[in-house]
């Protein structure tokens, strides 16, 4: 199978919906994030939908992709390859329950990797009176699909920053990953894919047992960084930034590891990755933004 850098620009097909504040709570109960932030209805402006619910709004969109693309020749197989391989988000602002977005989206990106093809989609949610909400840029990594020419979109992602080397980690903590917490993130954030659920999927593409959602691991570390680094105020952060690197086995536990803090004139940049069980790299290139 192969792919060509020609469909970088190419427009998907909007999507609107209302959040609601079912949704934004059920999504902070999903990742067992006790922030008043997120449940407190009569705190002064309410409520608000913890940052990584934006992944839960444009999952209807990265389900079906190929319902999406608004283009007939678009080789739809690759799809089938994808693994998430990189997450980028930027908070223009909370996203808040009783709202209405609208998700619009393009190809970003189309680019040769070692591993096959990187293809990265950008979606970007706007409130009813048109006003930026969250911009991500979502790669998934098409497996063992040959780019056939040098790719395209490459300046127009994000740029992340580099850390400045540290020997150790600043600080870490240990999260149990709960047996059935991969259930609990599938039906609160209404992310579904069988390697999650599906003990028989699992075994019938080569694992010994299904994996944790890669967003739920993200989630789990910037509930911590949140709580820790910006006093629980999730309105201060800003931007994130990840590969997804290894698998997180439900009933195990991960270890988040901040490796740096730097002022920079944009705000606080926290760099961080996260462990599995075998001391492996789950979450790689981790690093968050906090600016008031």
């Amino acid at each position: 199978m192969e792919i060509s850098s020609r469909f970088v620009g190419t427009p998907l097909r909007s999507l609107e919906t209302r959040v609601s504040c079912r949704q934004t709570m059920n999504y902070a109960a999903a990742i067992g994030d006790h922030n008043p932030y997120y449940f407190d209805d009569e705190r002064e402006g309410g409520v608000m939908a913890p940052p990584m619910f934006a992944v839960a709004v444009t999952w209807p969109i990265s389900e079906r992709i190929w319902d999406y693309l608004e283009a007939e020749d678009f080789p739809k197989e690759i799809l089938m390859t994808q693994v998430h391989y990189t997450e980028h988000l930027c908070f223009h602002r909370p996203i808040r329950p009783d709202e209405n977005l609208a998700v619009k989206g393009k190809v970003a990106a189309i680019l040769p990797h070692k591993a096959g093809t990187l293809v990265v989609l950008r979606f970007d949610a706007v409130d009813g009176k048109g006003n930026p909400v969250f911009t991500e840029h979502i790669g998934g990594m098409m497996r063992g699909v040959r780019c056939t020419d040098a790719g395209g979109g490459l300046n127009d992602l994000p740029k992340n920053p580099d850390a400045t080397p540290s020997g150790q980690a600043l600080w870490e903590t240990v999260i149990p990953v709960d047996p059935l917490a991969p259930f609990i993130y599938d039906g609160c954030a209404n992310i579904y894919f069988p390697i999650h659920t599906s003990l028989k999927f699992a075994h019938a593409v080569g694992l010994p047992d299904i994996i944790l959602q890669g967003t739920a691991t993200l989630a789990y570390a910037i509930r911590e960084l949140t709580n820790r680094e910006a006093g629980g105020d999730p309105a201060l952060l800003k931007s994130l930034h990840c590969r997804f690197t290894g698998m997180i086995f439900p009933g195990s536990a991960i270890h988040l590891q901040v490796t740096g803090v730097e002022k920079r004139d944009a705000g606080s940049l926290i760099f961080f990755h996260v462990l599995n069980h075998e001391g492996k790299k789950a979450i790689s290139d981790g690093v968050v933004l906090l600016a008031k």
